[in-house]
C-alpha cells in the first residue's frame, strides 16, 4: 500500500513539473541566464512555493520529534538535529548539486520525468552521473545517521498526534 502511495505521489509531482515546464532544461538555463534580458523569473516562483509548503511541515517534525512516525512517508526522515551549523559534507553536496543543476538544467526529479518522458543518450548520461553520486554516497564510510525506518503504518499510527504540555 506504501509503494502505491509513493508511486501516485512521484506521479503527481511528475505531472506538476511536466505541466510547469520545469522539466525543461531550458527553464533552468533561463532562471540562470541574469543578463541577457530574458531572465525567467518562474522558477524561482516554483521554489518559492515549495518553500513555503515544506518548511513548516520540516519545522513541525523537528518540533515535535515526529520524524520517524510521520503518516506522510514510509521511513523516517534524516534530519540534522535543530540548531545544528552546515558541516562540510553539506556544503559540498551542495556545491556539486548546484554544480550539475547548472551544467545539465536538471535536478533530481526532471532526470526522473525526462527518462520517461524524452528519452536521449544525454538525459542517460545525467542520470548516470545522479545514480553514481548517490552510490557514492550511500559507499561512504563512517555513516552517520540516527534514522531507523518506521514500521510499516497501522492505524495506530497513520494519525498525527501531537505531545500535550
Amino acid at each position: 500500500a506504501m509503494l502505491v502511495g509513493e508511486f501516485v505521489v512521484g506521479l503527481t509531482f511528475g505531472c506538476g513539473l511536466v505541466i510547469s515546464g520545469m522539466a525543461r532544461p531550458s527553464k533552468v538555463a533561463a532562471f540562470l541566464d541574469l543578463g541577457s534580458g530574458a531572465w525567467d523569473l518562474s522558477l524561482a516562483f516554483v521554489m518559492g512555493a515549495a518553500l513555503l509548503v515544506t518548511f513548516p511541515y520540516f519545522q513541525a517534525l523537528q518540533r515535535f520529534g515526529l520524524q520517524d512516525r510521520s503518516f506522510l512517508h514510509a521511513s523516517c526522515l534524516d534530519l540534522p538535529p535543530m540548531g545544528k551549523k552546515p558541516d562540510l559534507t553539506l556544503v559540498i553536496g551542495a556545491i556539486l548539486f548546484g554544480m550539475g543543476w547548472g551544467t545539465c538544467g536538471m535536478c533530481p526529479g526532471p532526470i526522473w520525468v525526462n527518462v520517461g518522458a524524452t528519452p536521449s543518450c544525454e538525459i542517460l548520461i545525467t542520470l548516470s552521473g545522479l545514480v553514481m553520486g548517490i552510490s557514492a554516497w550511500e559507499a561512504r564510510p563512517n555513516k552517520e545517521s540516527q534514522c531507523v525506518p518506521s514500521p510499516a503504518p497501522t492505524v495506530s499510527t497513520t494519525y498525527l498526534i501531537l505531545p500535550t504540555e
